[in-house]
């Protein structure tokens, strides 16, 4: 698993950049929970790529117990990936509802997840 540490305008972010890793059950994403906040990270960017597919089938159950993961710990954590192939309305409002309330985040870029995460600022510097 690589981490790539980053801090914008002074949040510390942890970045997922691992091709090998994915998130497939509830224990993995506490791995990587641990992992961040051990470096001090409290707001952890992944790639839709770093979740097993069957975390966007939402009868799985897997999103909701992994999400709860991350708000119990008030881990900020945001996803990026072309979630446009989704077709579940369910899945839909799913995320869109998550997006509104903020601690987890469905985006489109890296950089709207630093955006986000770092509450809307510009980023004047990535370190």
């Amino acid at each position: 698993m690589e981490i790539h540490l980053m801090n914008v305008n002074g949040v510390d972010l942890a970045e997922l950049r691992s091709d090998q890793f994915v998130i497939q059950q509830v224990q993995d994403a506490l791995d990587l929970l641990a992992n961040c906040a051990y470096q001090g990270a409290e707001k952890i960017i992944v790639q839709e790529k770093h979740l097993t597919p069957g975390f966007f089938d939402l009868k799985t159950g897997l999103a909701g117990d992994i999400l709860q993961k991350f708000s119990t710990y008030r881990i900020q954590l945001a996803v990026v990936g072309d979630f446009s192939k989704f077709t579940s309305q369910s899945l839909r409002d799913f995320m869109y509802e998550s997006n509104q309330v903020g601690r987890i985040n469905f985006v489109a870029s890296v950089d709207e997840a630093i955006a986000k995460l770092t509450h809307g600022r510009l980023n004047s510097g990535v370190s």
